[in-house]
């Protein structure tokens, strides 16, 4: 069943399944919003059990999506630091009004958190931060961001499994800060792999734009079998 709602004063669609033994968050744009239905019909046909997936509109992205400000990298607009309000909304505000509703049931489901590019980087980011995200699927992640790695460095995630992906396309991009996103996740994989964190790295064909709904699907799928 998918619902329309707002929560905490943002536009989020749900799609609810009876019986729900997980509860899949996701931060979406307009572009992934028109992936949706096939990433949830994807993730049904590669799982059996059941589970419910909230995507979470972002008014702006480069604003919203980063822990701490950043020169530009595409485009003119400089990134944000609003992850930390993000994360705050989604614990504090989010969480409980889905409680609440019944929607999310603590005692009962395992709360994922998964996204997309810019979403990705924000998902990896919240795993470090809280452990209230029990899997973390950080899909073609922005690890290229400015200080990431440097960060990832000195932290353990809370976090108890993180599913990493990119495409196999995606460090050979123009843009040179964008083309050091394969040594970004590279080193990633190796961090959590010293650290002893449940964790695998899947590679995809294909650039940035390939598949993000099927990518999306394999993450959470990844999460939802650990």
């Amino acid at each position: 069943m998918k619902l329309q709602l707002v929560i905490a004063e943002r536009e989020c669609s749900l799609y609810e399944e009876k019986e729900a033994a997980f509860l899949l968050l996701q931060p979406v744009d307009d572009h992934d919003l028109e992936g949706m239905d096939s990433e949830v019909e994807t993730l049904k046909s590669l799982t059996s059990k059941p589970f419910s997936l909230l995507t979470v509109k972002v008014n702006d992205w480069q604003q919203e999506l980063t822990p701490w400000k950043a020169p530009a990298v595409f485009g003119k607009v400089p990134f944000g630091d609003g992850a930390p309000d993000k994360l705050r909304l989604y614990t504090e505000q989010l969480l409980p009004a889905l409680e609440k509703r019944g929607i999310y049931r603590p005692a009962e489901m395992r709360l994922l958190l998964g996204g997309y590019s810019l979403a990705g980087l924000f998902a990896l980011w919240a795993g470090y931060q809280t452990a209230v995200f029990k899997g973390i699927a950080a899909v073609s992640p922005s690890v290229w961001f400015a200080g990431w790695t440097d960060y990832a460095t000195s932290r353990k995630p809370l976090s108890t499994a993180v599913y990493l992906s990119l495409g196999d396309k995606e460090e050979k991009a123009r843009n040179p800060v964008m083309a050091s996103v394969g040594n970004a996740i590279r080193r990633q994989d190796a961090l959590l792999a010293e650290q002893g964190i449940c964790h695998t790295l899947e590679w995809n064909a294909g650039n940035h734009f390939v598949d993000a709904d099927i990518r999306m699907a394999k993450g959470f799928a990844w999460l939802m079998k650990q």
